[in-house]
């Protein structure tokens, strides 16, 4: 039985959907003002892992994960470009996909845009108001009584006592509380039309927290099975999504909620300020999409995540081994499914069970990939091209992984190949120091030669 860490009750629970055999989980997206960083990667990676278990554990998976195209950090990005907030977000988003599918990330079944559900979010305000929840501030924002909902601080684990206005809260003097929280945005007269919608309490726009509540309601129902996103969106975004939610509604919002941890850069906290912070795109271009992939998912998804280029690369060297494995042993049919009778299989299934634990799994693929190596079983090889499938690893041919690079790779394919038949010649002539000195300068080069009855080849080191 899968089992989750749902960080509601802190605990691992059985998993039981509300709707025998079907999931639906909602997971919160990007704000696309700029490209994605790191931390926006390891969303991604997680929840389409967790997406693709559910599906390998025959489940029908409704995954939503939403687009925030409307903030202060959208509109101020816009009038600094002198473009309109449609163009800014079209482009940001163009590139988000960009940057996922360049990590093997499958796109969700839906997708929404914030701008495309403003009447939903101002139903679930008026709801609010009309059962005392939500009132009109002095600056005709309107915003949330956090006091008056029972139970605030159930998701963070802390009091109303312990939580206070601070570095995630916003304060305004036009609140009755500080730990009240906007609905609704009065609007300026200084921002562009197109952030402005007509509503009972006035021209304005939505605050940054009710657009999941409306749009999670929308296309999954008031009540379903799995929210997730980042650590740092468990207080106050998620916080105040029950708030809004159970408070519209009357009943449970979410059964089990799912965060992952952090991403620090050297054991430090990423950040501009500190120049350590890193957009998907600087990656791509010194690692391969498959090796950052394989890096977050070789963790699990609750532990923080320590990126660095000694990690990187040894994540890079430790999916050169299963796909060696692969190369040597070719697995013995074209589309590899899983055999789940077979020993490694249901270790893996264990590990995934257990909270999604991709390090044990992982593990469990290299042990399988030592086999294949000592066995040269086909069978094998399928069956660890089948497993690995399940994670999105090991989907290319192992000669294209193993002899492709980065754009930093300064050596192309056709020169490589000159020099190994150069080498060739020279051995045919017994110039067998020209031939070694070949080989080492192909080595310094991160050039892997390997030489066999069947001839010569190539991977990157």
């Amino acid at each position: 039985m899968l089992t989750i860490y749902n960080s509601l009750t802190r605990k691992k629970e059985g998993f039981i959907p509300i709707e025998p055999g079907k999931v639906r989980m909602y997971v919160c997206g990007m704000t696309v003002y700029d490209y994605c960083h790191l931390g926006h990667a390891r969303v991604m990676v997680v929840f389409d892992m967790v997406a693709r278990w559910l599906r390998a554990s025959v489940y029908q998976v409704t995954y939503v994960r939403n687009i925030t195209d409307i903030d202060d950090k959208i509109i101020r990005r816009a009038g600094e470009n002198g473009e309109s907030i449609r163009a800014l977000t079209d482009r940001f988003i163009a590139a988000m996909h960009e940057d996922a599918d360049a990590l093997g990330v499958l796109r969700p079944d839906h997708e929404p845009r914030a701008t495309e559900y403003v009447t939903q979010m101002q139903r679930i305000i008026d709801k609010l108001q009309k059962n005392g929840l939500a009132y009109v501030a002095a600056n005709r924002d309107v915003c949330y009584s956090v006091r008056k909902f029972r139970g605030y601080g159930k998701l963070s684990g802390k009091s109303l006592d312990e939580l206070r206005a601070g570095e995630r809260v916003e304060v305004d003097a036009g609140k009755q509380d500080p730990l009240d929280f906007v609905l609704w945005k009065h609007a300026r007269e200084d921002e562009p039309a197109e952030v402005k919608w007509e509503s009972p309490w006035g021209c304005g726009r939505p605050g940054w927290h009710i657009e999941c509540s409306a749009m999670s309601s929308e296309l999954l129902g008031e009540h379903f099975d799995i929210h997730g996103g980042g650590q740092d969106l468990q207080f106050p975004h998620h916080e105040n999504e029950i708030a809004q939610s159970e408070g519209a509604h009357g009943h449970t919002f979410v059964n089990y909620w799912m965060h992952n941890g952090f991403v620090r850069v050297d054991d430090e906290k990423m950040s501009k300020s500190l120049g350590n912070f890193f957009t998907i795109r600087d990656v791509l271009k010194r690692y391969d999409a498959e090796v950052v992939r394989f890096f977050i998912l070789r963790a699990h998804y609750r532990s923080p995540l320590n990126y660095s280029d000694a990690h990187l690369e040894d994540a890079r060297h430790a999916l050169t081994r299963l796909y060696t494995a692969l190369k040597n042993v070719a697995p013995a049919v074209t589309v590899a499914t899983v055999d789940w009778t077979e020993p490694h299989a249901q270790r893996f299934q264990a590990a995934m069970n257990d909270d999604f634990n991709t390090a044990e799994a992982v593990a469990v693929l290299f042990d399988l990939a030592s086999e294949v190596n000592r066995s040269a079983s086909s069978e094998l090889a399928v069956q660890l091209k089948a497993l690995a499938g399940v994670l999105g690893l090991l989907t290319r041919d192992p000669v294209a992984f193993l002899q492709g690079g980065t754009a930093a790779a300064d050596l192309a394919a056709d020169q490589i190949e000159a020099l190994i038949a150069e080498r060739a010649a020279a051995k045919k002539a017994k110039n067998y120091p020209l031939a070694d000195r070949i080989r080492a300068e192909l080595l310094a080069r991160g050039i892997v030669l390997e030489d066999s009855v069947q001839g010569t080849v190539w991977r990157r080191a």
